[in-house]
């Protein structure tokens, strides 16, 4: 009987083992995780801030459907103080972090610069750097007082100190300085990468016909690297309207005449401090349609969409 049994769960075992190394199966084993933590951590979330954005939580399970009320409220001057803010946020960045990046990377990537190996750990360290680390710092080096080092260089050539963090413009250079900080680095190995699979015999025919550093770039790098420029720009997009950290750390809960107020900081403080979770998700909501949005556009403008021609 002992023996039948044994036999028994040695069969199945088998039958086990055997359907685990199907080559129909063993496919779907190695995606489930991820399709597991998608469904679980990003599409649940994204449905349950949609279902929440029409209604008015009252507390542990008491809810009440206000249909579109929670939109209605958006049009208010603290959405369009944060929309303004996480539009001019993204513009800077994306503006100092796309072609900074793609020269020093095209100079980080020429095999005559001496210590080009120290350049390229040093410039990726801030983005393994705490950003509320790194944001106390900034906090303090762009302090109103005139000991503050933002306003010590500005003394060296004669300027009055300025009170960087009360000021919507110099409150946004602020921002954009600790963004450009801690993510140039990144950036710089994007391009470096996209730089390292260019064929060189292009850029030896260019040399053959006579093309000058500033040809070979523009005809040669840039449109070889177009799929990493839509890349890095399409993270970049994300990245600048998801901003929280570096206004957080800055003016924490409130700043100035909302210089330093984003659409992300809007959720956290409507939801936390307020306990308006409703709005909150609405304005969730918001946010995602307008990165889409955004991000669809500068698609469409980069020609992602377009069929190569055959």
């Amino acid at each position: 009987m002992n023996q039948v049994l044994f036999e028994i769960k040695k069969s199945k075992k088998h039958e086990v083992k055997r359907w685990l190394n199907s080559q129909k199966i063993v496919p779907y084993l190695f995606v489930a995780p991820f399709i597991l933590s998608f469904l679980l951590f990003f599409l649940y979330p994204i449905l349950s801030a949609f279902v929440m954005s029409f209604q008015e939580v009252l507390g542990f399970g008491e809810v009440n459907f206000v249909g579109l009320k929670n939109y209605k409220n958006l049009m208010n001057p603290h959405y369009y103080d944060a929309l303004s803010v996480s539009f001019r946020y993204t513009f800077w960045t994306i503006f100092v972090l796309i072609p900074v990046p793609l020269l020093l990377a095209t100079l980080l990537n020429s095999k005559n610069l001496i210590g080009r190996n120290f350049f390229r750990s040093s410039l990726f360290l801030p983005a393994l750097t705490s950003v509320i680390v790194a944001g106390m710092f900034f906090r303090y080096a762009f302090a109103e007082q005139a000991t503050s080092l933002a306003n010590q260089i500005l003394g060296w050539f004669g300027h009055e100190p300025l009170t960087w963090l009360q000021d919507a413009k110099t409150g946004m250079l602020a921002m954009v300085v600790l963004c450009v900080w801690r993510w140039m680095g990144v950036n710089i190995i994007y391009f470096l990468s996209g730089l390292q699979n260019i064929p060189a015999e292009l850029y030896e025919a260019a040399d053959i016909d006579g093309a000058n550093v500033f040809h070979k770039f523009f005809n040669i790098t840039v449109p070889s690297l177009k799929p990493v420029i839509i890349y890095v720009v399409t993270i970049s997009i994300y990245g600048g309207f998801s901003m929280f950290a570096e206004s957080f750390a800055y003016w924490s809960y409130r700043s100035p005449g909302n210089i330093g107020l984003t659409l992300v900081s809007y959720i956290y403080t409507t939801g936390f401090n307020n306990a308006d979770f409703g709005f909150a998700s609405a304005i969730g909501v918001t946010l995602l349609g307008i990165i889409m949005l955004v991000n669809l556009v500068q698609l469409m403008f980069f020609g992602f969409f377009k069929k190569e021609s055959e």
